[in-house]
């Protein structure tokens, strides 16, 4: 690939970011992808730093923080690198500033945007007592996250954050540790000597800046037989002397000198409150050190209670004190959860994280794909189509649904006025899938024309009835087309129904309903957005299998559409039943559905001629609206076409009533 970091920090400031940015630039480099890095400048680039063209920006310092430098540079500037570079993804680290260009950059040149989000600023700018800037900052994070095509959490308090955000695509992705480097073997006992011969060490390592509490260490004074370490620097460091008169300030380690520093701890203590990952706590576990730390945000990942650490409520500095004092009065656990502390980190190398992160930006590049062909950018976005896990087929399958689940328009090896369709092909597929030869009960209850409430009140009971162990759900489209519509009032509707199909113990595909990619539908592509995030939100709740037809525009396309406009043809029908197929574990459904495509390609009822927009309006729309006007819909008067069970097994076909 070829990657372009746009990163917010950068040497010769080392901090969390700059650390991740170079981690990332050496594995991308050892793995052999090209990188282009787009930085703020502010001094001699260390010559350590990996292969790779590097553009470092004009910046300024924050004047109460000069470690933190601002980029200037217009947009068009930074597009035009961009575009020079020509890269597969954009890997935006810790943005705000510089990431928001980035993001802007990314819709201009269409492609995806990886943000890797590491930094609170929310918290950051509640602890610099900039007034009113808290709901600005969330609203600013809120926009930029829900603008980049994928976001990197590095804990799950983060992507809990970001979700009550309302950000999706969030992924978790941690942080590695330099296991050789930060390794118990380098505790010194002559360096311990030179900082506190005789006595415990209880440590802090980081930056020395308000957010990171370091203040709260003021509580661990007076504690016998230990001396405070603060490792680091920072603009708070005059400040913290002061406030910590009996400790030890090292000023800033790094390599070895780092490695030598934390192995060489009894304790490791982080009292921040608003570290998204907190990798000096990472670093610690892996020297073998037992931690104390704040039982919020990215500690909460780390530190497990009584075996490798203690955590402690937020601001409660006498549960703090109280942590400290365990460890230091009991050698034997020290050992004990210093042993388990090495442990926990075992396998999260740089390495292991390094491709991990390559996989993301390779899923980043179809989701671009998906978000560039949505009709509407409103609610929740669509994930990547899932291959389901291997797994039993069901006995008793039963499809619920209107016009598209009865299977219009595809008339596939059936007889005149019957119709095959999606669920009819995918009942045959898991038939066939099936190991044990016994064959599936299928039952059909989709009729044209109905609605929510016809499923919630008439179908759903009727599955229930048949005993059925999976339901598929595909129902909203021709309540979406009303006029008035309240696309969330109609998921809520649906929801019951779902809960009752659940409680039961049924297990339930939920379909997102679909539409062509015409101009006139996009009058409607709101409606439909805002119901399928609605949908999405209800898989989650409810445990169902989702097949998110939005994250698959191929759907869309003219060609599998039928002469009529609203209806899928033969080819869309076989295209849904694959896709759901797979969803639910069908062995090689997407290469079954390529074959079956390649071999049906020529069928007379697979592309049918394109008629008149006269006799569309004569033969479809009209009819159509003569029925509304009367009351009445397509489906008055009709019954399922498989009302009961049917059986299938082996090649035995889908009964079909004329």
């Amino acid at each position: 690939m070829r990657v372009a970091l746009l990163a917010e920090s950068f040497l010769p400031h080392m901090n969390g970011v700059t650390n991740s940015v170079l981690h990332v630039l050496r594995h991308l480099e050892r793995r052999g992808h090209e990188t282009l890095l787009i930085a703020p400048g502010s001094g001699d680039v260390d010559p350590g730093v990996p292969a790779g063209r590097t553009e470092l920006l004009r910046s300024m310092p924050l004047p109460s923080y000069p470690d933190v430098r601002v980029v200037i540079a217009r947009t068009a500037r930074l597009t035009r690198m961009v575009q020079d570079f020509a890269p597969d993804v954009l890997h935006l680290a810790s943005p705000f500033v510089l990431g928001w260009q980035g993001v802007a950059v990314a819709d201009a040149l269409r492609i995806p945007a990886v943000s890797i989000y590491q930094t609170d600023v929310i918290a950051y700018s509640e602890k610099y007592g900039v007034p009113g800037a808290a709901p600005l900052v969330a609203s600013h994070i809120r926009r930029l996250h829900r603008r980049s095509t994928l976001t990197l959490a590095p804990s799950s308090a983060a992507a809990a954050q970001l979700d009550a955000l309302g950000v999706d695509r969030v992924r978790l992705w941690g942080r590695g540790v330099d296991s050789i480097r930060f390794d118990p073997e380098r505790r010194s006992e002559d360096w311990r000597a030179s900082i506190a011969p005789g006595e415990i060490l209880v440590g802090y390592a980081g930056r020395l800046a308000a957010e990171k509490q370091v203040d709260d260490l003021r509580v661990l004074a007076g504690v016998p037989g230990v001396r405070l370490v603060v490792i680091g620097d920072g603009p708070a460091r005059e400040r913290l002397q002061g406030v910590l008169p009996d400790a030890v300030f090292t000023g800033f380690l790094d390599g070895i000198q780092l490695a030598e520093a934390l192995a060489g701890l009894d304790v490791f203590v982080h009292p921040g409150e608003s570290e998204t990952f907190c990798q000096g706590v990472q670093e610690a576990l892996a020297s073998g050190v037992p931690v104390v730390a704040t039982g919020r945000g990215g500690p909460l990942d780390l530190v497990r209670n009584s075996i490798n650490g203690w955590l402690y409520p937020p601001g409660d500095l006498g549960a703090l004190r109280a942590a400290v004092e365990d460890l230091v009065g009991d050698a034997a656990k020290r050992r004990a959860f210093g042993i388990a502390a090495r442990e926990s980190v075992a396998g999260r190398t740089w390495h292991a994280l390094g491709d991990q992160l390559i996989g993301h930006y390779a899923d980043a590049i179809p989701l671009r794909r998906v978000d560039d062909r949505r009709f509407s950018k409103v609610g929740e976005r669509p994930a990547l189509p899932a291959i389901g896990p291997k797994r039993a087929m069901p006995r008793r399958f039963v499809a619920l649904g209107d016009s598209l689940t009865e299977g219009l328009c595809d008339g596939s090896r059936m007889p005149d006025g019957a119709y095959r369709g999606w669920a009819d092909r995918l009942a045959e597929l898991l038939a066939h899938a099936n190991p044990s030869g016994r064959p599936l009960r299928y039952a059909n209850l989709a009729v044209r024309s109905r609605r929510v409430v016809d499923v919630v009140t008439d179908q759903i009971p009727r599955a229930l009835e048949l005993r059925a162990d999976l339901v598929s759900v595909l129902i909203g489209a021709n309540d979406l087309v009303r006029f008035g519509a309240d696309p969330e009032a109609i998921a809520a509707r649906l929801a019951e129904g779902i809960r009752t199909l659940r409680a039961a113990g049924v297990e339930v595909l939920l379909v997102t309903p679909f539409l062509p990619r015409r101009r006139a539908a996009r009058v409607l592509a709101r409606r439909f957005a805002l119901f399928s995030a609605a949908l999405r939100a209800l898989a989650r709740e409810t445990g169902c299998l989702l097949l998110d037809l939005e994250a698959v525009p191929e759907i869309s396309d003219p060609s599998l559409w039928a002469a009529d406009l609203v209806h899928i043809n033969s080819g869309g029908h076989r295209y849904v039943a694959y896709e759901a197929a797979a969803l639910l574990g069908v062995p090689h459904a997407g290469a079954l559905g390529r074959l079956e495509g390649a071999l049906h390609a020529e069928e007379a009822d697979e592309v049918e001629p394109p008629i008149s927009r006269a006799r569309w309006v004569t033969h479809h729309a009209v009819p159509w609206a003569l029925r509304r006007l009367r009351g009445r819909t397509a489906g008055d008067g009709l019954l399922p076409k498989h009302d009961d069970l049917v059986t299938i097994g082996g090649t035995t076909p889908v009964r079909a009533k004329g």
